[in-house]
């Protein structure tokens, strides 16, 4: 019997042809998961890379509680096109502590993965409440209420006792300065004690333009501030790849 006739056959059983696929595609699992057993870490963790603060987490909540995350992506591909447009490409390590992490492939808007200190404040507030005052050509809803809504503090040290659990570093300090270090990351006029020391390069100050009150859009824009800006992606980058090669 020729090949050509075998893939005829192949094609025409329906039953052998299930087991063939299935076959590949087992195969093609465990060549892409077996190494993962014999390697330390899946992701290397980079200089400069810390878990959220909990206004920076609040706002990240508030982020995917509103679905932003079907419309804009947090994953910058390696192409050209990509990489000229919205910045350098992610590292997986960027998204180590985020659960669930934000990549994927729709993108209805813009990739956010470096929209960190690309816009004021003011401008994230003015975007948030009428998208198309800034950005003519919008189609995002409106999201002016977050300006009126008070943040809902319930236990944030709850919250990152929970994150601690699948894998975020958060010590026993972080959580039980979680609410201190909430409300003070809002307020430029508040102690923030060691707050900058435990999260480098967190930014404290009011962020929506209303000192007086701790909105949802505060922690929104705390979150949108920080996206992209505590790695220094060159060296991280060479980092991930020199991490690749020795996995190899």
């Amino acid at each position: 019997m020729s090949i050509t006739e075998k893939h005829k056959k192949l094609e025409r059983n329906v039953t052998l042809l299930g087991v063939g696929a299935l076959v590949t595609v087992a195969i093609g699992g465990i060549v892409e998961i077996a190494p993962l057993f014999w390697i330390d870490n899946t992701i290397e963790k980079v200089k400069g890379m810390r878990p959220y603060t909990p206004l920076e987490q609040a706002g990240r909540d508030i982020y995917i509680r509103e679905g932003c995350y079907t419309c804009h992506s947090q994953m910058i591909r390696p192409f050209r096109d990509e990489v000229e447009r919205y910045g350098h490409y992610s590292l997986a390590s960027e998204s180590m502590y985020d659960h669930p992490f934000q990549w994927g492939s729709k993108r209805t808007g813009p990739d956010l993965a470096r929209v960190g200190g690309r816009y004021s404040d003011e401008w994230h507030v003015q975007h948030l409440k009428d998208p198309r005052a800034v950005v003519p050509e919008s189609i995002m809803p409106t999201y002016s209420f977050l300006s009126d809504t008070d943040l809902a503090l319930g236990d944030p040290a709850a919250n990152l006792r929970a994150l601690r659990k699948v894998g975020v570093p958060y010590t026993d300090k972080d959580v039980k300065m979680a609410m201190a270090d909430l409300k003070a990351q809002a307020d430029p006029d508040a102690d923030a004690g060691d707050l900058e020391k435990r999260y480098p390069k967190a930014q404290v100050r009011d962020f929506d333009g209303d000192p007086n009150r701790l909105t949802e859009m505060d922690a929104l824009v705390a979150y949108l501030q920080v996206l992209g800006t505590l790695v220094d992606v060159n060296s991280a980058a060479a980092q991930e790849d020199l991490a690749k090669e020795k996995g190899r």
